[in-house]
């Protein structure tokens, strides 16, 4: 069963998010990217809080992650649904390896090495085939 493990929510005031989860929930600051979105975990559960872009940005749940076994098993079953399987150059998230999308256009990532660090493109090809 895939596991729900990340979770981002755009911000208009991305820095007075981070303050609010760490402080109400304590929740710890993993990484902060040049691009202002802050990443921030549970332990657990990852959230990123993406500042919000453009004037029409609307605040609030922007994607969620999974942690899955296979990615090839759920590209089959997304095609099984009519859907197109992502392909890995379409979205580099640092903690997933592809963002696909449900049949209402919500995006979600996937990932098979979890959402406990950093990790591009680049370094998953450097990987060993076993690994």
């Amino acid at each position: 069963m895939a596991k729900i493990r990340h979770l981002a929510i755009k911000a208009k005031d991305p820095e007075r998010l981070v303050g609010f989860y760490e402080n109400t929930f304590d929740m710890k600051v993993i990484l902060r990217r040049p691009t202002g979105a802050v990443y921030m975990t549970d332990g657990y559960m990852n959230v990123a809080i993406l500042p919000c872009r453009k004037e029409t940005d609307k605040p609030g749940i922007d994607h969620f992650g999974f942690e899955v076994d296979d990615l090839n098993d759920i590209f089959g079953k997304l095609r099984e649904e009519g859907l197109r399987a992502p392909a890995p150059g379409d979205h580099n998230p640092p903690y997933a390896e592809v963002r696909g999308y449900d049949p209402e256009g919500n995006g979600f990532d996937l990932s098979t090495h979890g959402y406990n660090r950093e990790e591009y493109q680049e370094e998953r090809a450097k990987e060993p085939a076993d690994a």
